[in-house]
């Protein structure tokens, strides 16, 4: 995905980002951030001879998106990480001189291979690098550009980002690209290609097309263009699955909004959708997510938590940009899908604190036992109709700030809402505090099983399967630890386990340039 090239006004120089990316109280400690410096886009994420491969629009220069290079990380576990060295850099001149935007790594025949999208100047446009085999260094194709100039004929409001696939058996197979569009006046869009080679590529057409006069302003609303788009098959035998699933970031005009996935089914040179569907309930906070099927069969998928923070704070912070905590997404019963952390992340759990179980009727409860801002909080709560329960989060002492994670049943016991407080998040007024919230699925007898892991500014919350991502603020870090439970009507508390969290990072300042 693309934003305005120029630095903010008064940017702060390279020159000791990492030292105070290190200092900043907000800064995550078990999500994967870049060194120092920009980041944003997950990229060619991939389970590659046992190492999983984390690529990412990485800008080592400054807190600023701006001519974007593509930061490397590598795991075994999906949770501690290695810096690698950086794999693209924009070049001197040429295709991608003005960055190396989004996009995915596949395997041709054994090679290791980079399609991303290069910029020069207005121009974005499909290019190819050739890796190692330790995915370590990579040689950008001479023939770059591989496809010259989006569809003729076509009034295009962007294109850019990819999701590359090999489709076929024996000598019948083919290369198969979708690039992330918008038809100006229609929707947004992906166009589809076809390739022998990676090279050589065939426009077939739109995959599918959105209609973006539909909904503007709410919170399925599919944009003038899609970024990031992802088409996946889910199913008890993914090969064979019963479920396709086409993800996408809605954009309009330089904004980033919301990403979604159509459910349906892709065959021939079509998707026929079936139903739309929010991604994250957190909006912009979970944003361009890229999903690798790894090794043990798993579909992985990670997301870009974008800064609720203004460029100023950012650049001063000396770092932008986290990681989401690696997602397995499966299918749940309503025909939509389920996520939930990977279990690996079970590592870092330290300290455990259990909280009795008991009725929480029409009331709140500081939990004293439970503090700080690197927790893993496990709940199951059974709500009686017209309850209410909230888990109060970085609490400060008096009370001024506090985040407060919601989930209500209606009246009729039919529905359930997820919803996330932040509007005593932060004293601060330059920061976004704005709710979040979507409709939740609840189980007999009003069951939620909610679990909430709090990183410093970092929010990841999972109620039955449904994520909501957001950002916190708090100006009291080291006071705003306190949590607690309350509830309005009858909610009854089954179980409650909360652990300290340990850091999944290096102490000490990390070289910008591995």
């Amino acid at each position: 995905m693309t934003h305005d090239l120029t630095l903010p006004s008064g940017s702060p120089t390279a020159e000791g980002l990492a030292e105070r990316a290190l200092r900043d109280p907000h800064r995550p400690r078990f999500h994967f951030t870049s060194p120092g410096g920009w980041l944003n886009d997950p990229n060619g994420l991939s389970h590659w001879n046992g190492v999983y491969h984390l690529f990412y629009q990485y800008n080592p220069l400054a807190a600023a998106h701006h001519r974007i290079h593509w930061g490397h990380a590598t795991s075994t576990d999906l949770v501690h990480w290695a810096d690698e060295p950086v794999a693209l850099v924009p070049g001197s001149d040429g295709p991608d001189r003005d960055g190396c935007w989004s996009g995915v790594l596949v395997d041709d025949g054994g090679v290791p291979t980079l399609v991303y999208s290069g910029r020069h100047g207005e121009h974005e446009l499909p290019c190819v690098a050739r890796g190692s085999a330790d995915l370590t260094y990579w040689t950008k194709d001479s023939a770059n550009p591989v496809i010259t100039a989006p569809p003729e004929g076509v009034d295009i409001t962007a294109f850019r980002d990819h999701c590359v696939w090999r489709e076929g058996s024996g000598e019948n197979t083919v290369w198969r690209q979708l690039v992330g569009s918008g038809i100006r006046g229609v929707g947004g869009t992906a166009f589809l290609y076809e390739s022998d080679d990676l090279r050589s590529w065939r426009y077939v057409g739109p995959l599918l097309t959105g209609d973006a006069s539909q909904n503007r302003g709410e919170l399925d609303w599919t944009g003038t263009m899609w970024e990031c788009v992802d088409l996946f098959r889910l199913g008890e035998d993914e090969e064979a699955g019963s479920t396709d699933v086409l993800v996408f970031s809605a954009w309009d005009g330089g904004t980033t909004h919301h990403p979604l996935y159509w459910t349906g089914r892709y065959q021939g040179d079509t998707f026929t959708p079936t139903a739309l569907h929010r991604l994250d309930y957190g909006g912009r906070y979970f944003y361009a997510p890229q999903s690798t099927r790894d090794e043990h069969g798993r579909r992985i998928m990670f997301g870009w938590l974008q800064e609720g923070r203004t460029d100023e704070a950012n650049a001063q912070a000396g770092w932008c940009g986290v990681m989401s905590l690696p997602r397995v997404v499966t299918l749940a019963t309503d025909g939509g899908l389920h996520q939930a952390p990977v279990p690996e992340l079970t590592e870092l759990r330290r300290e455990r604190v259990e909280v009795a179980p008991g009725r929480l009727a029409d009331s709140y409860t500081r939990l004293p036992a439970v503090r700080g801002d690197q927790l893993d909080i496990e709940t199951t709560l059974r709500l009686a109709s017209g309850a209410t329960v909230r888990l109060v989060l970085r609490e400060t002492p008096d009370g001024a700030e506090r985040t407060v994670v919601e989930v209500s049943r209606s009246h009729d016991g039919t529905d359930g809402t997820l919803r996330l407080h932040r509007e005593t998040s932060s004293l601060d007024p330059t920061v976004d505090t704005e709710p979040r919230y979507g409709d939740l699925s609840l189980g007999p007898e009003g069951r939620v099983d909610l679990r909430v892991l709090v990183d410093h500014s970092a929010l990841e919350i999972f109620a039955n399967g449904r994520p909501l991502t957001a950002r916190i603020y708090p100006t009291r870090p080291d006071e705003a630890v306190g949590v607690g439970i309350g509830a309005d009507g009858d909610v009854a508390l089954e179980r409650f386990d909360a652990w300290q969290m340990a850091s999944a990072l290096t102490d000490g300042p990390r070289p910008l340039w591995p």
